[in-house]
């Protein structure tokens, strides 16, 4: 069996392709499945196909969005890896995000590429308090002197570039904001937004917990993913910003727990 290709590329054979597939997703340790249709060059419904095969074989788990390797539910990427993927749906998703923030408003934002591109929306803001346990947000703010910024405290995990641990917690304890800005591997009705880290995911809940409500930034393909370590369960969550590849079934399933959709298009 193979795909005829259009521009006169010899057919890829779905051995082949199953083959290329299976190097991406151990390669990157999670594909989105746009960009595995794109680098096998062939349609995401054959794609599709070939990740349920690849999945009854053991070989990988596959999401709404893409695919892992068996065992993702633990594996968390690192901030090279993560920059590089999805990076137009991002900035949409931040663009969309900004305008939930007023000026004089007081925000926690989390750490996250997502997070760090909706943060350069941000400076266009006067009389704003962010507090953030992201290095990458925090350097984006720097330079905003109508911005006032607060690192908490804690243990920097080199991976994403933020401050974990009891110390960054503490730190966030008897804040009250408008709102909190958070990002996280994996989000599903059922467990609501997880991480696969309990320190991230601690400190998570601690941004979480110091805002009125929480807006989740999250691109189509975490949407419908679920890792090891909840975070903040749906009905919790107050606003998703997401964009128009995420799963529909898990968006309405979303919305009947009551998660206001804001979604980006293209």
């Amino acid at each position: 069996m193979s795909d005829t290709q259009s521009d006169g590329r010899r057919p890829v054979f779905a051995a082949e392709r199953r083959q290329r597939i299976l190097e991406l997703v151990r390669a990157n340790g999670a594909v989105s499945l746009r960009e595995l249709a794109q680098a096998v060059h062939s349609s995401e419904v054959t794609v599709r196909r070939d990740l349920r095969a690849l999945e009854s074989e053991g070989l990988l788990n596959r999401h709404h969005g893409g695919a892992t390797m068996p065992g993702e539910l633990s594996r968390e990427a690192g901030y090279a890896h993560k920059v590089s993927l999805e990076s137009a749906e991002k900035a949409a998703i931040a663009d969309l995000a900004g305008a939930l923030v007023e000026d004089g408003d007081a925000i926690v934002v989390g750490p996250g590429t997502t997070t760090q591109e909706f943060a350069r929306r941000l400076t266009r803001h006067s009389e704003l308090a962010v507090v953030t346990n992201s290095l990458l947000v925090a350097q984006v703010l720097a330079g905003s002197p109508r911005i006032e910024v607060m690192l908490t405290g804690g243990t920097l995990r080199g991976s994403i570039l933020a401050l974990v641990g009891s110390a960054a917690e503490h730190s966030l304890a008897g804040l009250r904001v408008r709102r909190a800005f958070i990002s996280g591997n994996g989000l599903t009705a059922d467990r609501g937004l997880s991480t696969p880290n309990m320190q991230v995911a601690g400190v998570d809940r601690a941004l979480a917990g110091a805002a009125e409500e929480v807006v989740v930034l999250a691109d189509h393909t975490k949407i419908g993913v679920d890792t090891m370590v909840q975070t903040v369960a749906a009905d919790r969550i107050d606003h998703l910003v997401t964009d128009d590849s995420a799963s529909r079934d898990v968006l309405d399933e979303l919305s009947a727990r009551g998660v206001r959709l804001h979604v980006a298009q293209f």
